[in-house]
């Protein structure tokens, strides 16, 4: 598949950084998941993550949404140590949205109803909630779905449900958790365009994690990859699939990128 994104942020110009990990661990019993791990994610930044089964990819993502805490360190969020804040506090104060890998949507409603429902517990005005939702509709081209079943949607229109239900809040911060997998091949281009075109023209940060590399790097900046609790490499894609480390982890000596 060509790479989709046109540029990448190399340097950013305010280099604010949006989300920071300082010596995070994490346990589930006496298995170690996260091992004193540090990175950071800056505003605007299309960001990914890549590593094997059970590393702790979407743990980091439950970390930051507070659906678990860390052993130990600090999880920065715009600035602020988020410990203090419940999940639903977190959320709503740092504006943060979640696209999970399975579901996020109610079967057995249609796609306006799956719209209508959220919409009401995160907007408080009417006339807001019929303006963002008829412009999500739009924007994802849903307006002649909107009256069938979600169960009923293609997988490619099950996750432009999902995450046009993450932007009904207006985010600032995406989180996007293994959303290439079981998609076929258009499908995962217009999922790519989705992202960058979040990216452009909303200026939301996202943060993706897959098993699907190239289809990540195809439209992240800068992507890391965890292994064995650590993060081990982190660079932009070209240099990223370079990294001898990375290599030797993850990518094995035959993986092609370009």
């Amino acid at each position: 598949m060509a790479i989709i994104k046109k540029f990448r942020i190399k340097s950013f110009k305010n280099q604010n950084t949006i989300i920071e990990f300082k010596d995070v661990s994490l346990s589930y019993g006496n298995r170690l998941i996260l091992d004193n791990i540090n990175f950071k994610i800056n505003e605007g930044q299309i960001f990914g993550m890549l590593g094997p089964n059970g590393v702790g990819k979407s743990t980091i993502f439950n970390l930051i949404t507070g659906l678990v805490s860390p052993r130990n360190g600090k999880i920065i969020i715009s600035g602020e140590e988020v410990s203090k804040y419940p999940i639903y506090l977190r959320t709503k104060k740092f504006k943060i949205g979640y696209v999970p890998q399975y579901g996020g949507y109610f079967n057995d409603l249609s796609l306006i109803d799956n719209l209508k429902a959220i919409s009401e517990v995160v907007i408080d005005n009417e006339n807001v909630r019929i303006e963002r939702i008829n412009y999500l509709l739009s924007k994802f081209e849903l307006e002649n779905l909107k009256d069938i079943k979600a169960k009923l949607l293609s997988g490619g229109q099950k996750k432009k449900l999902v995450i046009a239900l993450s932007l009904l809040s207006e985010p600032k911060l995406l989180l996007l958790d293994e959303c290439f997998a079981a998609l076929d091949v258009l499908t995962i281009k217009m999922l790519q365009e989705i992202i960058v075109n979040l990216q452009q023209e909303n200026n939301i940060t996202i943060c993706i994690c897959d098993h699907q590399a190239r289809d990540l790097l195809a439209c992240v900046d800068v992507a890391m990859i965890l292994s064995n609790g650590k993060v081990i490499a982190q660079d932009n894609p070209s240099n990223l699939v370079k990294n001898i480390t990375a290599k030797n982890a993850y990518f094995g000596d035959n993986f092609k990128f370009n």
